[in-house]
């Protein structure tokens, strides 16, 4: 149909090779509502004529219910496809307007960031749904002693209530990224045309407002060959699933026998073909391969944007269905990930067990030390290293399990000015629970802090679910704003 310069049909592989129009049927819908208001715009600065105007509209309405109405038709891709439905139907005379004063280059880069648009709101709604189940968890989890991990060594006491915090936090930083994302991709395109705009008088603001964007996006090249907010998009997308990737392998060894604080719900398990022992934690290991994905989708966005010259280039269409596969992996992992935490069972009496029996105490020993004895920290750093020394030497026993000469023997070969009863006493009232209760800085495990950290979340969790509405009810009366006006066209009379 566009083949004005070029003679005869197109090559059929040619056509196949260049066809984009699978990957076109996730943006049908928004094409003909982005049409749609072209058109009601073209009907106001005097492009269309009412009848015209209703004529295309109801065809439109047509393709919206009916979109198998194209299947038929053979074309580069859906924009191309709408526009000949509507011209065999309606005639050139009238269908032939429709495109005035656009090009598919434009008309493209809309439809992308209307679905992106929606796809960001319907992936914060997913994400603060599992901020939720994770806020919930961590409020049932304050007093779950457990080791925290650095190296995959034990390191510090902590709780599992601080563990989730940590992953509820990274998720608000997503949103964050998201909703600042939102406000650059809602921006219109529609009207830049090919890539220097139309001496043709259309109002870019009118079909802006019809579509529910914020506003224009005002240089015409930048318009239509832009793609750097969607690169954005893939890439904070990207850093969601591999938090969530990470977030996986805890929960995977943590669930083997070796450790035991965990199961996985056997809703969310899967079993060997051959071992009848076992129960594998399959959806986990999917969310953590999926990152894989998702990261060569992102070098994927970024390899075929990075040597384009300006202007629209055929290579754009190629980001489509990675676009496409972005968000489907997001919204899947997002989902999965919240049935597994809210079925997740919490072996509490096992991480208090390798709590109690762990050197993870240390620091808080040496702590002690300094806060109760005046003594350096590095001089109690040595201090509690050589004694956890001669206690791992002895089949890892614990520091309260120390004779009194063993104590006394690390003491005199370090010249530490102390009696071994001051610091047995340290160690002893140095247990895991009394170490939370020890804890003083901002942000650590102890109780007090665990309770004023859930409690903010909450609160930032509800600004951020009322943001999200906001931003979709904001799309969704435009867009039944967009029908009224359509409504009263088709009834007006000339």
């Amino acid at each position: 149909m566009y083949r004005s310069r070029p003679k005869g049909k197109l090559d059929k592989d040619t056509l196949n090779f260049l066809s984009s129009g699978r990957a076109d049927l996730r943006i049908l819908h928004y094409d003909i509502i982005g049409s749609e208001a072209h058109c009601i715009m073209l009907y106001e600065v005097g492009i269309l004529a009412l009848p015209e105007l209703k004529e295309i509209i109801q065809l439109l309405e047509e393709v919206k219910i009916k979109p198998e109405i194209l299947s038929s038709y053979g074309f580069e891709d859906i924009h191309e496809s709408v526009e000949a439905f509507v011209i065999e139907r309606a005639g050139m005379s009238i269908g032939g307007k429709m495109q005035t004063g656009r090009s598919r280059n434009d008309q493209v880069i809309l439809d992308i960031r209307m679905k992106i648009r929606d796809d960001i709101n319907h992936i914060c709604s997913e994400i603060a749904d599992l901020i939720d189940v994770l806020l919930t968890k961590a409020t049932e989890n304050k007093e779950t002693i457990m080791p925290m991990y650095t190296h995959l060594q034990q390191a510090q006491i902590g709780t599992f209530s601080h563990y989730l915090l940590s992953y509820a936090d990274a998720l608000f930083r997503d949103l964050d990224r998201l909703h600042m994302a939102y406000g650059r991709i809602n921006r219109s395109p529609l009207g830049a045309s090919a890539v220097g705009g139309s001496s043709i008088n259309i109002n870019r603001n009118r079909t802006a407002t019809l579509l529910g964007f914020d506003g224009i996006i005002k240089n015409s090249i930048d318009a239509t060959s832009s793609r750097d907010c969607l690169l954005e998009f893939t890439g904070v997308l990207t850093i969601m699933i591999m938090t969530l990737s990470r977030m996986a392998e805890d929960l995977i060894l943590w669930s083997t026998n070796e450790f035991g604080y965990i199961d996985i719900s056997e809703e969310h398990s899967s079993t060997s073909s051959a071992m009848p022992n076992k129960r594998n934690p399959d959806p986990l290991e999917l969310i953590r391969s999926k990152a894989g994905l998702a990261l060569g989708n992102l070098v994927a966005v970024a390899t075929i944007l990075k040597a384009l010259p300006s202007g629209y280039s055929r290579d754009l269409q190629d980001l489509k269905p990675v676009l496409w596969q972005v968000s489907d992996t997001a919204i899947e992992v997002l989902t999965m990930m919240n049935r597994i935490m809210k079925l997740l069972v919490i072996h509490k009496e096992r991480m208090q067990e390798v709590a109690n029996n762990s050197y993870a105490i240390s620091i808080d020993i040496a702590e002690r030390l300094v806060v109760k004895k005046k003594m350096p920290f590095r001089l109690a750093h040595r201090l509690v290293g050589s004694l956890v020394h001669t206690a791992a030497f002895q089949n890892n026993i614990p520091l309260t399990k120390l004779r009194e000469d063993e104590i006394r023997s690390v003491m005199e070969k370090n010249e530490f000015n102390l009696e071994p009863q001051e610091l047995m006493q340290i160690i002893t009232e140095v247990t895991p629970r009394n170490a939370l209760q020890f804890r003083l800085s901002a942000g650590s495990p102890n109780p007090k802090e665990q309770q004023e950290m859930i409690s903010c979340s909450k609160s930032r969790l509800l600004q951020y679910k009322k943001e999200t509405l906001r931003l979709r009810m904001w799309v969704e009366e435009a867009f039944d704003k967009l029908g009224l006006s359509l409504e009263t066209y088709l009834n007006t009379c000339e």
